[in-house]
């Protein structure tokens, strides 16, 4: 228990910036119980963010204000620590260089034009997806299931795909890892689809979005790293977004009546 709870705080310094200034053993138990706990701190952010969303909607807050501030709360939270990896890995692809190139690019801690642009359009995307959704006065269980699942996706590609070099902090967290800890991860999320079967429709989304990720980055770079894993979780996220959008604009009714 004392591992799990180790894990959990973990978990909550790496991948948020809530302000946690305990001291955690760096085990590969504590390691197993961080990862494990991936999709449970993305229950947290998004949590955060309907409860946001609730409020703004007390106070009348116009859609486009509400969409602002709820992906700039969504960037706070996180700490931008994904949106590193999606710079990264677009200036990798878009250099159109050899493999050993494309990755003396991903290392290089200057961010180029592919970089920024990737960031600009990612932010934009996300911005105008939460506005339209909020428009549609979608339910806001939406806003609970996206960071979860989009952080489910990086545990379960971290697990499934070998790294490209036996170095770097994703190397480290894999040696401690197995295929039953997706399963760990997937617990809470499964007793939320308890609640919601709707939820278990976006998990199989999910897991499409990770097999096609994996495929790509296993052909174009044999292998990944963490910033890869940052990557798919933020590419998660937009996809289940563009998905969810495209469910409240074009059905006629909402998924099981919700």
């Amino acid at each position: 228990m004392k591992n799990a709870l180790f894990g959990l705080i973990l978990a909550l310094q790496f991948l948020t910036r809530i302000p946690l200034p305990i001291a955690c053993p760096w085990t590969p138990a504590t390691r197993r119980w961080a990862i494990r706990a991936y999709p449970l701190v993305g229950l947290l952010i998004g949590s955060v963010l309907a409860l946001s969303a609730l409020l703004l909607s007390f106070i009348a807050s116009p859609a486009p204000i509400t969409a602002l501030l709820l992906l700039s709360l969504w960037v706070a939270l996180s700490g931008g620590l994904h949106l590193d990896g999606v710079m990264d890995l677009a200036d990798a692809l878009g250099s159109n260089q050899p493999l050993e190139r494309r990755w003396e690019i991903m290392k290089d801690a200057q961010i180029g034009s592919f970089g920024i642009l990737a960031l600009l359009f990612l932010l934009a995307w996300k911005g105008v997806l939460l506005w339209a959704l909020v428009a549609y006065q979608a339910p806001l269980w939406w806003l609970v299931a996206v960071p979860a699942l989009g952080r489910l996706a990086g545990v379960a590609l971290l697990i499934f795909t070998p790294c490209a070099h036996g170095k770097g902090l994703a190397w480290s967290w894999q040696q401690s890892l197995s295929a039953r800890d997706v399963g760990y991860a997937l617990l809470p999320l499964v007793l939320l689809g308890a609640l919601s079967p709707a939820w278990f429709a976006w998990g199989v989304i999910i897991i499409v979005w990770v097999a096609v990720a994996r495929k790509a980055l296993l052909r174009l770079f044999n292998g990944i790293n963490g910033d890869m894993v940052g990557a798919t979780i933020e590419g998660g996220e937009l996809w289940l977004l563009v998905l969810m959008w495209s469910w409240w604009q074009f059905a006629t009714v909402s998924p099981l009546g919700i």
